[in-house]
């Protein structure tokens, strides 16, 4: 890891691998999870020639976990922070669940300039289910939109079971290291709520890049109908669905994902 210092001196960590010369492939891990879930796709990546950082915004991994402060807005800043402080230039930014999300909080800020691309993987933009959006995360509604996310992630009763899951579940607890610490601290339940409340489907219809969405087919947050859904959104939109894949789409299914993310990022 090498670490940097955001602009308000907290301190960020990230891990860079292949060649330097290379296009740049970022990649951003989701909500309490380190910038090792992405064990499975850094070396395909590298051989394929790009230059592969893995980054741990703060309250991430290594990185400083400031007790308050942290918020959608805060983590796409700390986003821009990592691109300012390397230069990256036509990156292609891919971001895992919250990361994901992290990148349009970064693009509205901020703006493309330094982008090139955007991966987004199984991610619905808008989480509160409505009626012109019936892709958000299951049970999630008005009539609830203060408490759902008071305690944690609920659980939705959706996706194949985790004991029911072989090799795919073996491959999750050893990206996450076993399966990480599963309490929330007020800070992360104040970050998880703000979350959840966001509509970026504006900021998807602003983008001008190419975006992929991933959707896995057994997610248990949300119906794999929203890669299709946040694809239609942007004119450069694309959506792919991965069978027999969960929520952590790119370690339960790593061949298929690194297949069709390096075709994408070939062609665009």
């Amino acid at each position: 890891m090498t670490s940097l210092t955001a602009d308000d001196g907290v301190r960020l960590d990230y891990t860079e691998h292949g060649d330097p010369a290379g296009r740049p492939v970022v990649l951003l891990a989701g909500f309490k999870a380190s910038a090792a879930s992405w064990l499975y796709q850094v070396p395909t990546l590298a051989a394929a020639g790009h230059r592969v950082l893995t980054v741990d915004l703060r309250g991430h991994g290594l990185a400083e976990r400031p007790a308050t402060g942290v918020d959608m807005a805060r983590r796409g800043q700390d986003l821009a922070n990592v691109l300012d402080a390397l230069d990256l230039r036509a990156a292609v930014l891919v971001g895992g669940s919250m990361g994901g999300n992290t990148v349009w909080s970064y693009l509205s800020q901020h703006g493309e300039d330094r982008v090139s691309a955007v991966a987004i993987v199984d991610q619905t933009p808008k989480m509160l289910n409505s009626a012109d959006w019936p892709h958000g995360f299951y049970g999630y509604d008005d009539a609830n939109r203060d408490t759902h996310f008071a305690e944690g992630i609920p659980d939705t009763g959706h996706g194949t079971p985790l004991a029911r899951r072989g090799m795919r579940l073996v491959r999750l607890l050893t990206a996450m290291k076993g399966g990480g610490d599963r309490t929330l601290t007020p800070g992360e339940l104040t970050l998880l709520h703000d979350h959840a409340a966001a509509d970026w489907r504006p900021a998807i219809a602003a983008t001008t890049v190419p975006v992929l969405f991933v959707a896995g087919a057994e997610s248990e947050f949300w119906p794999s109908t929203h890669a299709a859904a946040s694809a239609a959104l942007t004119p450069r939109g694309s959506s792919a669905v991965i069978r027999k894949d969960g929520h952590a789409a790119n370690i339960e299914q790593p061949t298929a994902f690194n297949r069709g993310l390096l075709e994408w990022v070939g062609r665009v």
